[in-house]
């Protein structure tokens, strides 16, 4: 069976991938609620797009035909160049550097203009942090994260 879905989530991506006119080969992992495309291609500055845009599009997109295909939702992310692990990094030391400063400020630090996997990113990291704890506020392109000092 999870041949046989791998086969059908790899169709779709090539599919998609062909229509959109991104050359380039990939690979795909898939756990038990993620599908993970690493993508090697020419066109990265393309399909990441102005801040990720692209990219975090492209990514919903595949989600929603999965679904469709397989008839169970996965959250899909597509590497390109390693540039979502370069920007991992970066979110990363954003979110110590902001703990330490809703530490040091005593108050809430707002975190805006991330897009929904980063702050997830944030979220993960700071989940069983002892001192601070993080959470998403408002909507669509208004949601903030927020990182405040525990009470």
């Amino acid at each position: 069976m999870a041949e046989k879905e791998n086969k059908k989530i790899h169709d779709i991506a090539k599919k998609l991938f062909g229509l959109l006119g991104i050359e380039g080969d990939f690979e795909i992992a898939q756990s038990e609620d993620s599908i993970d495309i690493n993508l090697n291609t020419q066109d990265s500055g393309i399909v990441i797009g102005y801040h990720g845009d692209t990219l975090e599009s492209l990514q919903l997109i595949l989600s929603l035909c999965f679904s469709k295909q397989t008839g169970e939702f996965k959250r899909v992310s597509v590497e390109i160049g390693e540039y979502k692990k370069k920007r991992e990094e970066w979110l990363k030391n954003l979110a110590l550097e902001t703990k330490e400063k809703a530490l040091s400020q005593n108050k809430e630090i707002y975190l805006s203009d991330l897009k929904s996997w980063e702050r997830r990113v944030v979220h993960l990291l700071l989940q069983d942090d002892q001192e601070v704890v993080s959470e998403s506020i408002g909507e669509g392109k208004d949601r903030v994260l927020v990182i405040k000092p525990k009470e």
